[in-house]
């Protein structure tokens, strides 16, 4: 496991060197021309899912969030909470896990959900939040299994107003009044960019995109006057909501 201070830049270097996170121009599904895009499928290999496991977990350690359960929602969240119970696991904790079919089973144990039971804090994992469907389903189906939704972790959050002022991270915190927190945000993509050699023009175009559609941390739509990118990787912080 990665220290704390560390694997959310090596998470941003991870995803670039498999594909996962590319720049150029990418129509977003708001019709937005964005100079980043991030694919969490393409961790498609054995060696790449077991290396976001690891980063899911080191997520979940460097956070202050209590749970019992980890639920990975059909179909994305499904291999991304096996993984990480098995990086947790490995790193000495060893939590139960579970999932849900898209479609109820009426015959052998019959129900939605798979792995252990849906009971005590239950603390969701999925890619990213877009609409924030995958995340109101999960809340719907832990609280009608009378468990407590504990927070939720993604892999990236873009930091990126929907059709509203806030974003969709944002837009789930106030709603179910829940911790969300990522393994990267935009934040340290912008901060990975600002450290390599070569890539001034994907910094400039992210900082514009930032500047014309972002969410800040202090909860403002511009970034502060001056805004530096520290040398040091940014630490894991409190959830902050993706």
């Amino acid at each position: 496991m990665e220290p704390r201070e560390t694997f959310r830049t090596e998470f941003v270097d991870f995803a670039l060197k498999q594909g996962v996170l590319r720049f150029g121009e990418f129509k977003t599904k708001a019709g937005r021309l964005s100079p980043y895009f991030f694919n969490a499928g393409l961790f498609n290999t054995g060696m790449a899912l077991a290396r976001l496991g690891e980063f899911y977990a080191n997520a979940i350690l460097a956070s202050a969030v209590s749970f019992d359960v980890i639920f990975g929602p059909a179909y994305k969240g499904i291999p991304l909470v096996a993984t990480t119970a098995v990086a947790l696991a490995r790193s000495g904790r060893n939590v139960p896990f579970c999932f849900n079919r898209k479609e109820a089973k009426d015959h052998g144990e019959g129900g939605v959900i798979v792995g252990a039971p849906l009971a005590g804090k239950v603390l969701i994992l999925d890619d990213v939040i877009s609409a924030g469907t995958s995340v109101r389903e999960s809340v719907e189906l832990i609280r009608a299994a009378k468990a407590e939704p504990a927070g939720v972790l993604i892999a990236l959050d873009r930091m990126e107003r929907g059709a509203g002022e806030t974003s969709a991270v944002q837009e789930v915190q106030a709603l179910y009044g829940l911790p969300v927190f990522s393994i990267a945000t935009l934040e340290d993509i912008l901060a990975y960019l600002s450290r390599q050699g070569g890539m001034a023009h994907e910094l400039h175009s992210v900082r514009e995109y930032r500047t014309r559609y972002g969410v800040f941390t202090d909860g403002s739509r511009s970034p502060p006057a001056i805004r530096e990118f520290s040398t040091r990787p940014d630490p894991m912080s409190a959830p902050d909501g993706s």
